[in-house]
């Protein structure tokens, strides 16, 4: 009976603080907390395909999105989501522990970037012998690199840093203008920043990287992030991701992102 008492009173207990951060979500708006220069997921002047996302998921919930811009630097989550100033982020991978994940909403891998006319055009994995001393574009600390590091391909790499203030930095045009211009043979990067860039270089082409079994995964699953605790609103936006799945994938292939299937194991089907 004690233990039954108890029980109740710790549920009665934790009921009005469950309540106090699910009245953190402000159902007047789509509150969006993005980097404001983190071209091609966001950015300030809409034109991201987050942003045209965020869009869609506030138009079938009948409010207007509403963005908290700050530069997706350490501290980020920190100071935007946890700190009540939005509702939700965008393009977050499943699995982090700083937010509450949402079901996923695309599956993507990371790229190998090339000229169209290199003799690594048809390259697609790492192992690929071809690679061995050649200079190749990787982000400091990105799954790629530990990849790169194992197969002996890191000594003649050229490094690109990962945590920057994108308004004054960018680190991803850096390194296709590299590959373009020959500085480098190569560049890895994630395939929905690497794809949608290399849309707008006719002498470039990004190919996902599929055949890589070793860790760290390349493939991962996107979510949006909500706060720990916003269960009901958690659940709303799984309900509105099911809805527009169809016009998320549009709106993914038209930037140019690489879609997988659920497994990872090869590019997801349209229609």
């Amino acid at each position: 009976m004690r233990a039954l008492v108890a029980a109740a009173l710790a549920a009665l207990l934790a009921a009005p603080a469950a309540a106090q951060v699910a009245d953190l979500v402000d159902r007047s708006a789509f509150r969006v907390c993005a980097d404001p220069a983190n071209v091609p997921l966001s950015s300030e002047d809409g034109s991201g395909f987050e942003n045209k996302i965020a869009e869609l998921m506030a138009g079938s919930l009948g409010v207007p999105v509403r963005y908290t811009w700050f530069p997706q630097v350490i501290g980020f989550t920190r100071q935007t989501l946890q700190a009540g100033k939005c509702d939700v982020i965008m393009g977050y991978a499943q699995g982090d522990e700083l937010v509450l994940n949402t079901n996923h909403y695309y599956t993507s891998t990371h790229v190998i970037v090339t000229r169209r006319d290199s003799d690594l055009a048809d390259v697609d994995t790492l192992t690929d012998p071809r690679l061995q001393g050649r200079r190749i574009g990787v982000v400091a600390g990105a799954p790629p690199t530990t990849h790169a590091a194992r197969l002996g391909l890191v000594k003649d790499a050229k490094p690109y840093d990962m945590m920057v203030d994108r308004r004054v930095e960018h680190p991803s045009e850096d390194m296709l203008d590299d590959v373009e211009n020959g500085v480098t043979d190569a560049a890895l990067l994630w395939g929905p920043i690497g794809g949608p860039l290399v849309k707008a270089r006719p002498d470039l082409q990004a190919t996902p990287l599929l055949k890589e079994e070793a860790s760290p995964r390349l493939v991962f699953r996107i979510t949006m992030g909500v706060r720990p605790g916003d269960d009901v609103w958690k659940r709303e936006l799984n309900s509105q991701i099911r809805r527009n799945q169809a016009a998320i994938d549009t709106i993914l292939r038209d930037a140019g992102v690489p879609i997988l299937d659920d497994f990872g194991k090869g590019l997801k089907p349209t229609g």
